[in-house]
């Protein structure tokens, strides 16, 4: 019998004894802060030991932190990175400079509280969070960028006081969490907007934006659109890399900027993330043109950015993306629009609470489709998906598991054919 490590027998205690999202859904959610407030007074408030920038929103958190965080390291910063859910390893979600926590740290940090821990019974998002803050704190970070979970206003990220606020969009995803229509998810995701923190919008929505607009009037923050300033355009956009032209009120400001991220969504990532960087200049960063360059080329390298458009395989391409909301497939299946492919091969699995129509319709019809289930309690069946699929004349098989569904999709691919992973962040962890 193989003996669990100390490390594995931690990371089952957070899985299998504590109330987790990613696998059960809405119940898992603790609908107030109470917990982490707790959490966060038993480690003597970490999270007010660093200074810090909040990310949230409906797409592109994830991008435009780690965009972020290259950007201040290759201004020497010490930054620690805090995001969820991970694709292989619990340890993707606490980094500094792209390193990520050690096995040890967990450990330890699980062992020394766990009688808090059985007491105060926080999810498992919660110890999450206090975990990143304390360690952080612990690792005297420069700054730390902070991505919510869900929503904003009773995200357990919401007991930090930032530097500075940052919503990236608001779309359609959660809604019977955050609410069923733009204006009620942006309540929600404006919840992270501080007295006094200036706020950066990313996209410009002219439903959501009277509603950030009076909340930051009442916390007297001052508010920035990013598309009221900037604008971001590929001149190349390959599904390995991306050039960009950055316009500043309407003129070229910065041309022909490569970055070692790719896909249609990284436009407004870009957007969001330049604006920042003029506000965080405002505060001293002294970030320049020389340092946006450098930083884009090797934001893979410096933070460990994987899981949005991610090749893991060539001749036939494979190309994974964790999208999965209308919004954020949207854009994925912009990025295919590429008649350099002969066939496409969609690898596909899904939560059970998903609203399916609308992202469904986004799918291409002429695409050979694999049904599969992502190996989690909340995963759709996989025969589920399919009678939804076949509604809307996306056609395939069913297979048992997501490594059955992709080992098949290869063996019928030719060489200049796609084959595509997603549907679920749990479909893409899987296989990268």
């Amino acid at each position: 019998m193989n003996q669990v490590s100390p490390y594995q027998a931690t990371i089952n205690y957070l899985y299998e004894k504590l109330p987790m999202f990613q696998r059960q859904g809405a119940t898992a959610i603790k609908k107030d802060l109470g917990n982490i407030r707790k959490f966060c007074m038993q480690l003597q408030n970490p999270q007010a030991k660093f200074p810090s920038i909040h990310i949230a929103g409906t797409n592109g958190k994830g991008s435009t932190a780690h965009i972020l965080a290259a950007l201040l390291q290759v201004k020497g910063k010490k930054v620690g990175l805090y995001t969820s859910p991970h694709y292989k390893d619990f340890r993707e979600r606490i980094k500094i400079n792209g390193t990520y926590i050690s096995e040890e740290e967990v450990v330890d940090f699980v062992e020394k509280h766990k009688l808090f821990i059985e007491k105060v019974k926080p999810s498992f998002f919660e110890i999450t969070v206090a975990m990143a803050f304390d360690y952080f704190a612990k690792q005297q970070v420069d700054i730390a960028i902070i991505e919510t979970g869900l929503g904003g206003r009773l995200d357990s990220t919401n007991v930090i006081t930032p530097i500075l606020s940052v919503i990236t969009n608001i779309s359609y995803d959660h809604q019977s969490i955050l609410g069923d229509t733009l204006p009620k998810i942006a309540t929600e995701k404006a919840g992270i907007i501080k007295d006094s923190i200036p706020v950066v919008v990313g996209e410009k929505n002219e439903e959501t934006r009277p509603v950030f607009e009076q909340k930051a009037a009442e916390a007297n923050a001052k508010i920035y659109f990013a598309r009221d300033t900037y604008n971001v355009l590929h001149t190349v956009n390959a599904f390995t890399h991306s050039i960009f032209n950055i316009y500043k009120n309407g003129r070229l400001h910065h041309k022909d900027v490569e970055a070692d991220i790719a896909g249609h969504f990284q436009e407004q990532n870009l957007t969001t993330a330049i604006q920042v960087v003029d506000v965080l200049n405002q505060k001293g960063f002294q970030i320049e043109e020389e340092d946006l360059r450098k930083a884009l080329l090797q934001v893979k390298k410096l933070t460990g950015f994987i899981g949005r458009c991610y090749i893991i395989g060539e001749r036939p391409l494979i190309l994974c993306d964790s999208g999965h909301n209308v919004a954020g497939i949207h854009y994925m299946m912009q990025q295919m629009k590429d008649d350099r492919f002969r066939d496409k091969h969609f690898v596909i699995g899904a939560v059970k609470d998903k609203d399916l129509d609308e992202i469904m319709r986004l799918y291409p019809k002429d695409a050979t489709y694999y049904f599969t289930k992502p190996n989690i309690p909340r995963g759709l069946d996989a025969n589920e998906l399919k009678a939804k699929a076949e509604k809307l004349n996306l056609n395939g098989e069913v297979y048992d598991s997501v490594k059955l569904a992709l080992d098949t999709a290869r063996s019928k691919a030719k060489s200049r054919d796609l084959i595509f992973v997603g549907g679920s962040t749990f479909v893409v962890a899987e296989v990268i």
